[in-house]
């Protein structure tokens, strides 16, 4: 077989020992005469073999010429260290080994029958591109250093990883072009200097065998295993999300595995909260604590012995339990949690080390084997090559984390709109600027100048009555309640207190029928809580009707402190529309902001309501025009038209049935908005700009003009406008919409009522089609939906 079958190389490789049989002739005219004798007697053994200095690329010339090859390598393979050396006799970057130390036959033999050897770190692409460095070098002078180092990765007799440095001795090669060698100019080596990667490019000025290899490389190999767990360790805890990364811990555990020659170790961490004395989990695909067990948290003097302790937190030193069963049984019941946990879960030996910097501990590292004594007190010392990596990972994270939670609670908490916060960003630099300087730092008024508004609310119905019936009907429920007690108390104990309560509760019963008032909740609680209640602990200490008073406090809400059966259905409901509503909207909006960036928030109420603002200032860019006004206005109509669908759809969900109605708000003259730093929103500026503000508040209440029905109802989308043009703008949106199926038939414009300082508003109202459910294909009215739901 040819050598050069199985690659793609510039260079035809042939082995040949011609510069070092050239050495030998040098030392067969020494003086010294073992030297001599020595080197004559290597010559003897090739001169009659002359393919030994020709080169040869036939594999079958090695296997016949063994013996010769033997006796010239002999010198390079010195017998008195051939079970210490791990050393090789190749071809450069090629399986090719056709003479090697006894250690590393030995290490090949142990990987086992199916093992194959192949340099790591050495992508089949750079394989050409590097033989061509080694050309230009060889060749051409140029003095390129690609001296990266190359690794085999080899498993030893307990199947652990170990890792070896390859370090080549090119001493005895050299290199000749062929015919098919293209002269390497000045402009083309320039060239390459910028190309690595461009292996076309290589191909074409180094064409594939245009150049003679003759010689061979030894490879002197060393065992650089724990320099490189530790290098791996530290490659492991570089990068982002390393929680989410399902590899990460299993890629962890394997490098710790060859880091301390131990096959079935686990590694665990627990975060040392400082605040709370508490250790608790790290929350992570594939993180386990094994100081914890199955515990979420646990207080640090509950976890760890006093001597313990003290070692981790206080001195922040690592110690080891080498044989956990042997401490288990000596420590007979005594205190030792972390002894204890650990023979739960079956461990024999582990090692806990602090995670700790100048400003104390962080966290916990915990390794733990199956094997008694695997882990102990003198291995645990290799850490400490490890740990500062492990620190500042800690650190990062925590700072990541800390970063995070800011995200979380400014997303949640402020109205600091991406599309705006380049002009926070550049304010705070400015700021930061300022104080540096030593001038007086302010952070000036943030304003928005011509932005559009839009506006649109879907929102619940009735939601004062639907408040007001679950106030009453609870209410009612905890007045019968009490009037049953109280029954019995009387006929019990004649005392003439229990009348007077139980006529106060029929006058109440009689109010909440007939006449509820605002204040009739706080009367009756008033009442549950001054009298009742002392009433009926006055019971309970007399052994009185104790099943009765028992059954009486269970239907109590203990943080509420009343009957909350009925109002908290009602506030679960509310709870739910608006973590839905919001939730969509909030998706909607994703897709939003990628037609054309705008500014976006959005309110739970009773309901959800939502404002935009679009315009050149908010852009920053020399982009904006009135299309995307009109699209933005488009998609609000469709999603408000998506929103009642989904609602729909999932009301039967619900634990109370209500209604919602959507409105939109146009208004077609830009505006200017400004940050309110006391209240942390933005708000519009200027006196004409305030009628917005003021029909945005109050034009969900309004009624249609001599009528009293509000211009907002249950199955409509009303669009509230003051202007001709926003008129047939909108018509036209929904005639589109018509012919997409989202919108009924039946529209019509109405004229309302005027608001306070606000004249001539008007408003289309059309109803939207509803599907029963998102794989229903049938559109219906709100009131043909009702029907079908309740069918």
């Amino acid at each position: 077989m040819d050598i050069n079958d199985s690659i793609e190389s510039p260079m035809m490789l042939k082995v040949s020992f011609n510069k070092l049989l050239q050495h030998y002739e040098k030392l067969a005219e020494s003086e010294d005469e073992f030297l001599s004798a020595k080197a004559k007697r290597v010559l003897r053994s090739a001169a009659s073999f002359p393919e030994l200095r020709d080169g040869f690329s036939d594999t079958q010339i090695l296997e016949d010429r063994k013996e010769e090859i033997s006796i010239i390598l002999q010198d390079s393979f010195a017998p008195v260290l051939t079970k210490n050396e791990i050393k090789t006799a190749s071809v450069p970057f090629h399986n090719l080994i056709f003479n090697s130390s006894e250690r590393f036959k030995n290490i090949i033999k142990t990987a086992g029958d199916g093992f194959e050897l192949n340099i790591k770190n050495m992508p089949d692409d750079h394989r050409y591109i590097i033989a061509c460095t080694i050309i230009l070098n060889f060749c051409y002078g140029y003095n390129l250093n690609f001296k990266r180092p190359f690794y085999y990765e080899i498993p030893d007799a307990n199947g652990i990883l170990r890792f070896y440095k390859i370090m080549y001795n090119a001493d005895f090669c050299e290199i000749v072009p062929t015919e098919r060698a293209k002269k390497i100019t000045e402009e083309d080596y320039k060239k390459l200097l910028d190309n690595f990667e461009n292996l076309d490019l290589w191909k074409e000025l180094f064409p594939q065998g245009s150049y003679i290899f003759k010689g061979f490389v030894i490879s002197n190999i060393f065992d650089v295993t724990e320099d490189q767990s530790i290098s791996n360790i530290k490659s492991n805890l570089i990068g982002e999300d390393k929680r989410k990364d399902e590899n990460f811990m299993y890629e962890f555990h394997d490098v710790f595995r060859s880091l301390l020659g131990i096959n079935d170790l686990q590694v665990g961490f627990s975060i040392y909260n400082e605040e709370e004395k508490a250790f608790e989990r790290v929350y992570g695909v594939g993180i386990n604590s094994y100081l914890l067990g199955d515990q979420e948290r646990l207080e640090c003097d509950s976890s760890l012995c006093k001597w313990s302790y003290n070692r981790l937190i206080v001195e922040n030193k690592y110690f080891s339990i080498s044989d956990v069963d042997g401490v288990y049984k000596k420590a007979k019941g005594g205190f030792a949690p972390q002894v204890e946990v650990l023979h739960k879960q079956g461990f024999k030996s582990a090692i806990f080390a602090p995670i700790a910097n100048d400003e104390g501990l962080m966290g916990i590292m915990e390794i733990v084997s199956n094997t008694p004594h695997a882990l102990n007190s003198i291995n645990a010392n290799k850490l400490v090559d490890v740990m500062p990596f492990i620190v500042s990972a800690v650190e990062r994270s925590k700072k990541d984390e800390e970063n995070l939670i800011e995200a979380i609670i400014q997303k949640e908490c402020t109205s600091i709109h991406p599309s705006v916060h380049w002009r926070f960003a550049k304010e705070a630099k400015n700021y930061i600027k300022a104080e540096m300087e030593g001038q007086e730092a302010s952070f000036r008024k943030i304003a928005f100048d011509n932005v559009y508004p839009l506006y649109g609310q879907i929102d619940i119905k009735g939601s004062s009555e639907a408040r007001n019936y679950a106030t009453r009907e609870d209410l009612s429920l905890q007045l019968r309640a009490a009037k049953q007690i109280l029954d019995k108390a009387l006929k019990l104990e004649h005392l003439p207190i229990y009348e007077q309560f139980i006529y106060q509760i029929n006058d109440f019963q009689n109010g909440l029928d007939e006449n509820f008032q605002v204040d009739s909740e706080q009367q009756i609680s008033s009442f549950f809580k001054e009298d009742v209640e002392p009433l009926l602990d006055h019971l309970k200490s007399k052994q009185l009707l104790n099943d009765d008073v028992e059954a009486y406090y269970e239907n109590i809400d203990e943080k509420v402190n009343v009957l909350y059966r009925h109002r908290k259905d009602y506030d679960e409901t509310i709870a739910k529309i608006n973590v839905e509503m919001a939730t969509l909207l909030d998706k909607k909006q994703e897709e939003a902001q990628q037609m054309y960036p705008h500014y976006f928030e959005r309110f739970k109420t009773d309901g959800v309501e939502h404002n935009m603002y679009v315009g050149e200032s908010i852009t920053k860019e020399d982009s904006f025009n009135k299309i995307y006004l009109y699209n933005l206005r488009l998609w609000q109509l469709q999603v408000m038209c998506e929103m009642e669908n989904a609602y729909y759809q999932m009301q039967s969900d619900f634990p109370v049935a209500l209604d919602v109605a959507s409105m939109i708000l146009v208004f077609n003259q830009p505006l200017t908005i400004s940050f309110r730093m006391d209240e942390k929103q933005f708000d519009v500026d200027g006196t004409y700009n305030a009628r917005y503000e003021i029909v945005k508040k109050r034009v969900d209440k309004a009624y249609i003009k001599g009528t009293t029905e509000r211009v907002t109802q249950k199955g409509k989308i009303s669009i509230v406008y003051s202007q001709k043009q926003d008129e047939i703008e909108y018509l036209g949106y929904i005639k589109f919409l018509q012919s997409k199926n989202y919108l009924d038939t039946d529209v019509e414009i109405v004229e309302l009522q005027d608001l306070q300082a606000v004249t001539g508003l008007k408003a289309i109202r059309v109803s939207v089609l509803y599907h029963k459910n998102e794989n229903d294909k049938a559109f219906y009215t709100y009131d043909d939906l009702m029907k079908e739901l309740k069918a």
